[in-house]
């Protein structure tokens, strides 16, 4: 049962030192891991259900992002995980997201579909059988992680909403895209880079005002570039 709530985000200062980097940085590894910090703060955002109805958490936060990938039948939105993103750096999750787009048999994902979804696509309803399974599975979870990231917005240009179909992540982050925007800036107007998010939270395991503060922690970490902060020695 999700709910979903559409907002922006000023990211101009956070973009401006992700382009100051060399090479420069992946806007989205720093969604990535900017929701994982949020959701760490807020573990129940990103929480599920066993079979024995038992809420579980996890202790770090793994996020599954979308990333387009050549086939022979086109481009394809490969599934992969980025572990422990909450304690990852931008850069390492940047250099992780290019490696698996030039190399995707390297990942289990991308060895899986270079061999058997293929065949298993063709079974009739086995996709829709195996999501009634694995949705309550702890085993799956720990896998396919609890939190997802899909970036719709680097596949076209501009801002703009979306939202995304059910998963298995207790929580979904659709990224519209980042588009110039004037905003009040003091008493002057300025044009600003504005970052357009969908997220949809799992409504059975989490209430409306958690998921009002991590939406509101997650505006506050992106506008602020905390993910960009150094690293403490």
């Amino acid at each position: 049962m999700p709910m979903h709530g559409l907002f922006d985000v000023d990211i101009t200062a956070a973009r401006a030192r992700l382009d100051k980097n060399e090479p420069p940085l992946s806007l989205t590894a720093f969604v990535i891991a900017s929701v994982a910090r949020a959701a760490a703060a807020h573990p129940g955002v990103h929480a599920y259900r066993d079979w024995r109805g038992r809420l579980l958490e996890h202790q770090h936060v793994d996020v599954q992002v979308l990333i387009e990938v050549p086939t022979r039948q086109g481009p394809f939105g490969l599934v992969h995980v980025v572990r422990d993103a909450d304690v990852r750096t931008v850069a390492a999750i940047s250099a992780e997201l290019h490696d698996v787009k030039y190399d995707p048999a390297s990942t289990a994902s991308g060895h899986l579909l270079s061999t058997a979804a293929p065949i298993l696509g063709r079974i009739p309803g086995l996709f829709r059988a195996m999501y009634a399974v694995m949705s309550r599975s702890r085993a799956v979870h720990l896998a396919t992680c609890t939190v997802q990231v899909t970036a719709v917005g680097m596949f076209a240009g501009g801002g703009g909403f979306a939202i995304a179909p059910p998963t298995l992540a207790s929580l979904v982050v659709v990224v519209g895209g980042v588009s110039r925007q004037p905003r009040a800036a003091g008493e002057s107007v300025e044009v600003r880079d504005v970052l357009d998010l969908t997220v949809s939270i799992d409504h059975n395991v989490v209430d409306g005002a958690p998921a009002t503060r991590f939406a509101a922690d997650l505006g506050r970490i992106l506008h602020d570039a905390d993910a960009l902060a150094p690293e403490q020695p």
